[in-house]
């Protein structure tokens, strides 16, 4: 491509990358917070629903929402929040690392969602490499059962749940066009607040410093910051480059369950791992899988 095709993208791209890099680190802050599930979701939802609001309100950017508009908001609030209320109790019970990679099966998701709603079955290679990815994600757990593996299991099994209801919230969301993404996602978030009221959790008496540094880093770097680069970087990117930036959050992922907390996986967790980013790399790239190659040239 030329250097001015490349220029053009620049924005875009370092916008994508810092948010795909904070992304990663999501993982940490919540276990280093020391809370339990509904006090992280509820503290991130306010902090970072408050601090999108406020930029929205600076920006001048509020729209008025149509019927319509207001329930695909509500409906992408309810999936969203509860999305992230199955990914932090899976970072608990599998780790930071498997729980992301999982969590990476979104596009699958997605893909039969659509295919759902608009009674089109993908192709064979789809279908195929679905299955692929959904072996990966068995191997993750590295196929034992019983005692502590049960609860592995939950945790890939949440990340899963996970990734399904972010898919829900990302087609909900792409109704609202024309709407600023602050708008969205701060409203949404202040949904989440409400839903996570009746549930236990800490107080902000109740937090010591590092706990309250971590959920105040939440909302306004994980949220408040990192929403905005990423819906800019959307509006700025083509597909082809969001999906390839995107593989950097499992990446740093992995890394800080390497370095922070010496997360040892077995080979068939690894190889399970490789098989869920290879299946989505195909799946993105709109790869033939071997057998329906023939096929897929003949059509």
């Amino acid at each position: 491509m030329t250097t001015a095709t490349t220029n053009q993208e620049w924005p875009g791209l370092w916008r994508m990358l810092v948010a795909m890099l904070l992304s990663g680190t999501i993982g940490w802050f919540v276990v280093e917070s020391g809370q339990n599930t509904a006090t992280v979701v509820f503290y991130r939802c306010l902090i970072g629903g408050a601090a999108l609001l406020l930029y929205l309100s600076w920006q001048r950017g509020w729209q008025q929402l149509n019927r319509a508009q207001l329930g695909y908001l509500l409906l992408g609030g309810l999936a969203l929040v509860a999305n992230w209320f199955c990914l932090f109790g899976a970072y608990h019970l599998s780790s930071i690392s498997i729980a992301t990679l999982v969590y990476h099966t979104q596009p699958f998701f997605l893909l039969l969602i659509t295919a759902l709603l608009q009674r089109q079955p993908p192709s064979a290679s789809r279908w195929a490499w679905l299955a692929l990815a959904f072996c990966g994600v068995a191997l993750t757990t590295g196929l034992q059962f019983g005692g502590d593996h049960q609860q592995l299991w939950l945790g890939v099994g949440l990340a899963a749940l996970a990734a399904c209801l972010y898919a829900v919230a990302t087609l909900t969301t792409r109704k609202l066009s024309g709407i600023a993404p602050a708008q969205i996602a701060g409203l949404q978030m202040m949904l989440g607040v409400l839903l996570m009221l009746p549930l236990e959790k800490a107080s902000l008496s109740e937090l010591v410093l590092p706990s309250a540094a971590a959920l105040l880093t939440l909302g306004l770097v994980h949220t408040g910051l990192m929403y905005n680069l990423m819906y800019s970087a959307f509006q700025r990117l083509p597909v082809s480059s969001i999906a390839f930036l995107s593989f950097v959050y499992p990446l740093v992922a992995v890394l800080i369950d390497l370095w922070f907390y010496q997360v040892a996986l077995s080979l068939l967790q690894v190889s399970g791992m490789v098989l869920i980013i290879l299946a989505i790399i195909a799946n993105q790239r709109q790869w033939a899988f071997w057998p329906f190659a023939a096929t897929a040239k003949q059509g």
